[in-house]
C-alpha cells in the first residue's frame, strides 16, 4: 500500500512538472509567434457541421500596428478600461459586478482583456471551477510573459465577432466591406459594440441596445489609456 502511494505521489509530481513547463513554454512561445487556432473555432465548425450549416472559419492576422488606431481604443472601452492599470485582474470591477449580480437576475462579468485572452487562447468555453482556476493561471503567465500591447494584439485576432468570424480584419470585411485599417471611429466602436454577444448582435445592422452601446462606447473611446502601438513608417 505505501509503495502504491508512493508511486501515486511520484507520478502526480511528474504530471504537475510537465503541465507547469509545457504551458509556461507555450505562453513563452505565444509572446512570438501567432496561436494558429483556438478550441472555441473548433467547437464552432463541429456546432455549424452538427446543424447543418455551411462549415466557415473566417480570419486573417493583422498586427496591431496596421489596424484602425480608434479600434484598441474601442474595445478597451468597451471590454476594460483599466486594462493598461491592471495586472491581468481588475478587484475594482469585480467588486463592483458581485455586488451587482447580489441584486439583480440578470448577471453581468468583470473578465478583464487579458482573462478573455487566456480563457480564447488556451482554454475551452465553460464556467467550471476548473476552468476559471486555469483562467487565472493563464492570465498569470500572460500578464508575466507579455506586454500589453502583445495582449490587445493577440485579442484583436482571435476573439470571436460573428457567426465564424474571429478577428478585426475579418470583422471588417464581413460587416463594413474594408480592410480593419479603414474604419472610422463609429465603425470601430460599432465592432466593440457586439462583443458580448457577437453571435446575437450585428455590427452593420444594430437594434436598439447595440445603437445605444456605440454611442456610449464613441464618447468613451477618447478617454482611455491605450498601450503605446507606433505606425510603421
Amino acid at each position: 500500500m505505501r509503495e502504491k502511494l508512493i508511486w501515486l505521489l511520484l507520478f502526480l509530481r511528474k504530471v504537475l512538472i510537465y503541465f507547469f513547463v509545457s504551458t509556461i513554454l507555450v505562453a513563452i512561445a505565444y509572446r512570438f509567434f501567432n496561436p494558429p487556432i483556438t478550441y472555441l473555432m473548433l467547437q464552432r465548425l463541429v456546432e455549424q457541421k452538427w446543424k447543418g450549416k455551411e462549415m466557415r472559419l473566417r480570419k486573417t492576422w493583422v498586427k496591431i500596428e496596421d489596424q484602425s488606431p480608434y479600434l484598441p481604443k474601442a474595445v478597451i472601452a468597451s471590454e476594460d478600461q483599466r486594462f493598461v492599470e491592471h495586472h491581468g485582474f481588475d478587484f475594482e470591477s469585480i467588486q463592483k459586478a458581485y455586488e451587482y449580480n447580489q441584486k439583480h437576475k440578470h448577471k453581468i462579468g468583470a473578465s478583464t482583456i487579458t482573462q478573455q485572452v487566456a480563457k480564447n487562447v488556451f482554454l475551452w468555453p465553460g464556467r467550471s471551477w476548473i476552468r476559471k482556476g486555469l483562467e487565472a493561471y493563464f492570465t498569470l503567465l500572460i500578464e508575466l510573459f507579455w506586454d500589453k500591447k502583445r495582449i490587445l494584439e493577440v485579442y484583436l485576432n482571435v476573439i470571436e465577432m460573428g457567426d465564424g468570424i474571429y478577428g478585426a480584419e475579418a470583422a471588417s470585411r464581413a460587416y463594413y466591406k474594408r480592410g480593419c485599417d479603414k474604419l472610422s471611429k463609429q465603425q470601430a466602436a460599432g465592432i466593440a459594440a457586439i462583443l458580448p454577444s457577437p453571435l446575437k448582435w450585428s455590427a452593420s445592422k444594430p437594434g436598439p441596445r447595440v445603437k445605444s452601446r456605440i454611442l456610449w462606447i464613441s464618447r468613451e473611446l477618447d478617454q482611455v489609456q491605450v498601450p503605446e502601438i507606433k505606425k510603421k513608417k
